[in-house]
């Protein structure tokens, strides 16, 4: 296999050479990624002392010289595991493996799909990108046919297309029947109105990569709609395992820095070509995000925003209990936005879904006229079925991203996307 090697000047050349020539690679050049110790000046620094072509930077290399992988002969204190984790990121994003002694990182496999398609990813799991697709899928809609293709760890076992948005009542029956009655893709139907198909995953690597999933079948099966546009929205912090046009990162803005764009999210933001940060507030905190971004691709658009709750039902004056999976300091705000937004009396919010066994014992001590539910986790087997067994009225509620003021507009970049994703437009 024809490789590029990483070299550091703590190793001795004569030893890197004799690495190169006995290791089983082709070795087309190499790059020194630092240090001197083991360097005398001058000679030790030309192409003949390594037997290969010594270039000045890894992406260099890979356009002069089309390795098919990158091998890490370099080790501490040149390169630590921040460093390699980094250096793997731009490698992937590149579409080559990068090994070492006792690793290997593979860019995620991804099938190519004819019909323009846009992603939605995110670096974990509640960060907000149903919501996120949702906004896209009905921004886009607006102007042109849009199917949603979402995989999750409770997707069906068959890849399953809905035409329509299902009732309460039938998300109740799929749960009696064992179903995930919360999975994204009921979720995509029920608040975007988008015609949706549900596929399943199971596992998840450091870039992304799944270990399992039926999410090939499901972009066959919204092929033959013949659609303008295709969403295909992630779970977790895997990417689907499609080759799409255009690619959106969702970061919630409660991430610290270094895990939101350090370890292998650095990959995820250098092969994203729009960044939304969620649940963000102005302060040190999303200053601290941004630069850290900005550090990485400092021309990659990013939009702050807020998420705030949207009843599908009239709420006025009720007595309400909200159910979600926000964090706990974001509780507050939501009751407070129900109450001047909608007018609903605020009797309690929940942040248990996916906690069943502390949302059990709280709805033991809850008394509302209403439910509002978000469309996650526990929602339809234990918030729903106790609902309705009390005769109480139980409805989705909605999360709508808002812009923080002075931010871009998030709607036109996602419907430019789109856009951009439908004629086919050369990335950058």
């Amino acid at each position: 296999m024809r490789a590029l090697a990483l070299i550091d000047g703590e190793h001795y050349p004569p030893v890197v050479r004799d690495a190169l020539s006995a290791l089983p690679y082709e070795f087309a050049c190499c790059v020194n990624v630092g240090g001197g110790e083991k360097l005398r000046l001058g000679s030790e620094q030309d192409d003949a002392v390594y037997g290969v072509p010594l270039i000045d930077s890894i992406e260099q290399g890979i356009e002069s010289y089309s390795p098919e992988i990158v091998v890490d002969l370099s080790d501490e204190p040149v390169l630590g595991p921040r460093e390699r984790l980094a250096i793997a990121s731009r490698v992937l994003a590149l579409g080559l493996p990068y090994a070492g002694a006792d690793f290997r990182f593979d860019p995620p496999a991804l099938e190519p799909f004819d019909l323009p398609s846009v992603s939605v990813i995110g670096t974990g799991k509640r960060v907000g990108k149903t919501a996120l697709v949702i906004q896209l899928a009905r921004i886009c809609a607006q102007h042109f046919e849009v199917v949603v293709v979402a995989m999750g760890r409770g997707g069906p076992p068959e890849p399953e297309l809905r035409e329509t948005p299902p009732s309460i009542e039938e998300l109740l029956e799929l749960a009696r029947m064992g179903r995930h009655a919360a999975s994204d893709y009921l979720e995509d139907a029920v608040l975007g109105e988008i015609v949706s198909v549900g596929a399943r995953r199971c596992g998840g690597g450091l870039a992304g990569a799944v270990g399992y999933s039926n999410v090939a079948e499901a972009a066959e099966m919204a092929l033959e709609r013949h659609p303008d546009l295709v969403v295909f929205e992630g779970s977790g912090a895997a990417l689907p395992p499609i080759a799409t046009d255009r690619r959106v990162l969702v970061v919630s803005a409660h991430q610290d820095a270094e895990l939101a764009c350090g370890y292998l999210n650095t990959y995820r933001i250098l092969v994203s070509d729009l960044v939304v940060l969620t649940f963000a507030e102005p302060g040190e905190r999303l200053d601290q995000l941004r630069g850290a971004l900005a550090s990485l691709r400092p021309e990659l658009p990013v939009i702050a925003t807020t998420m705030k709750p949207r009843p599908l039902v009239p709420v006025a004056g009720k007595k309400t209990a909200l159910f979600t999976t926000a964090p706990e300091l974001a509780l507050p705000s939501l009751a407070e936005h129900l109450e001047s937004a909608y007018g609903a009396e605020v009797v309690h919010v929940s942040g248990n879904l996916a906690r069943r066994k502390e949302l059990r014992s709280e709805l033991e001590t809850i008394e509302a006229e209403l439910f509002l539910v978000e469309l996650k986790a526990a929602a339809v087997d234990v918030v729903v079925k106790e609902a309705m067994a009390r005769g109480c009225e139980v409805a989705v509620v909605d999360n709508e991203l808002f812009t923080l003021a002075g931010e871009p507009d998030l709607d036109s970049a996602l419907l430019r996307l789109g856009e951009q994703a439908r004629a086919k437009e050369p990335v950058g």
